[in-house]
């Protein structure tokens, strides 16, 4: 969940635009890989900040076929739909990492008005997805329906759209249910409320649990490498490297 501390154990700032190079994130081989992107069919990438909670929804794509997905389309439908039709794409699945409602709220309506398959997040989640309604209430949100997904994902399950293939991690903690999508192309990671920019996801939610997320992170994104780069739920960029120094809750993990 988002603002005002809901998200992460410390309030997080700042809006992540768009999948921007910022050099200081990326190595060498990292940047060349960006630059010469054009010579072969990759995952593409877009953030999108929605709700009062500023998550940041993710449009992805594959470069050759222009077929799209939408990670946790929390709200803000008709700002999404106007970045999709501006870039070209063709949505074709809703992507969900977890079930909270600055994540999931835009999903029945999305999949509903768009004839979409919903894939994820994990069965753990199933009554956050049942909460949909109350959690939309408790946080003063538009009403958002509950749904049953059209493909519950699992450790160890792929996810593709168009010719490009993402891993998926099952990283439960914050939520029980939670996943995260992993492109070992692009080394990029989504990972909803996992970790953050200098925190991590909080753990004070109905079976939420502190240990969990910490072996969570430590034994699912930090094998992705230190240079992969992920994409929180709330806040900008930052790579598992660099958390791994610096963050104060996971530094030296």
């Amino acid at each position: 969940m988002g603002a005002g501390g809901l998200y992460s154990r410390t309030h997080q700032t700042g809006v992540v635009t768009a999948s921007a190079v910022w050099p200081h994130l990326y190595s060498s081989r990292q940047r060349s890989r960006l630059n010469h992107r054009h010579l072969f069919a990759m995952l593409n990438y877009l953030t999108v900040p929605v709700t009062p909670f500023q998550q940041n929804c993710s449009i992805v794509w594959c470069d050759e076929t222009m077929k799209a997905a939408v990670i946790d389309p929390g709200g803000d439908l008709d700002v999404l739909l106007a970045e999709v039709n501006r870039l070209g794409v063709t949505l074709e699945q809703i992507w969900l990492t977890h079930a909270h409602i600055d994540h999931a709220g835009g999903t029945a309506e999305l999949a509903e008005k768009l004839k979409l398959p919903i894939i994820g997040p994990h069965p753990a989640d199933q009554f956050w997805i049942d909460g949909l309604p109350q959690q939309g209430k408790m946080f003063g949100f538009a009403h958002a329906d509950a749904f049953k997904p059209t493909r519950w994902l699992a450790d160890g399950d792929t996810v593709q759209i168009g010719n490009a293939t993402l891993n998926v991690r099952h990283t439960p903690g914050h939520t029980p249910g939670h996943v995260v999508f992993h492109s070992s192309e692009i080394q990029r990671a989504f990972v909803g409320d996992v970790l953050f920019a200098g925190s991590i996801g909080r753990t004070d939610f109905p079976q939420g649990d502190h240990d969990t997320l910490i072996a969570s992170i430590t034994q699912r994104l930090w094998p992705m490498g230190d240079d992969t780069v992920f994409i929180p739920g709330h806040g900008p960029e930052s790579t598992f490297g660099r958390e791994r120094k610096v963050n104060p809750y996971v530094a030296g993990t």
